[in-house]
């Protein structure tokens, strides 16, 4: 099969798939006889990410493989497609699922001890529903309470391909807005690269 045929199939693949499809499900797609290698599949992929440079999509790659999505600087206009407005999260929602991010695994009583206030049992309930985070193991002390720590899904929702990708704290200009002493605990940049991979 050659490159120009085999670049169609995979585009069509992409848009046509209801979730990011990885190099191993791509490879699916044909009769074993004809399967492509993987590092075709590869080379085509980054054939199309190259072809979107002009265009109003971009090719990216997540945690679950990769997809077709509407460029962030077109994204006011095409979510007017929608009559359900996007949910907007408290602000209370986004430090916590921030601190379950970069310091995973973690218990909520720990995230609690850095926020200083009790856990709404709503907003885990929320986040495992959205499933940004799941139960990842108990802690090893009396009453052995849960860990929890981020999901795929996560990732994939937050166009980010491993944990790693996470701004550093310092890129996070606005994090003193959200509340100054949030992350004193783990401002050292060595500690979240640390927490990153140990999760990955």
């Amino acid at each position: 099969m050659n490159t120009e045929q085999l670049k169609k199939i995979i585009e069509a693949a992409l848009l046509a798939a209801e979730a990011p499809l990885d190099l191993e499900r791509l490879a699916e797609l044909f009769d074993p006889d004809d399967q492509p290698r993987r590092e075709e599949i590869r080379t085509v992929i980054e054939i199309l990410h190259h072809e979107c440079t002009m265009r109003g999509i971009e090719l990216v790659e997540v945690a679950s493989g990769f997809r077709f999505q509407v460029k962030q600087e077109f994204s006011h206009w095409v979510n007017r497609l929608w009559v359900e407005r996007p949910p907007r999260f408290s602000r209370a929602l986004l430090e916590i699922l921030a601190i379950i991010a970069y310091r995973q695994p973690i218990t909520r009583g720990e995230i609690e001890a850095i926020r200083g206030v009790s856990v709404s049992t709503n907003i885990m309930k929320t986040l495992l529903e959205r499933e940004w985070i799941r139960k990842v193991g108990h802690r090893d002390v009396p009453g052995h309470p849960s860990l929890y720590g981020t999901t795929r899904q996560f990732l994939d929702d937050h166009n980010l391909k491993q944990l790693s990708d996470l701004p550093t704290l310092a890129e996070l200009r606005d994090i003193e807005q959200i509340n100054p002493d949030l992350f004193e605990e783990i401002k050292d940049e060595a500690q979240l690269t640390e927490v990153a991979e140990s999760v990955n």
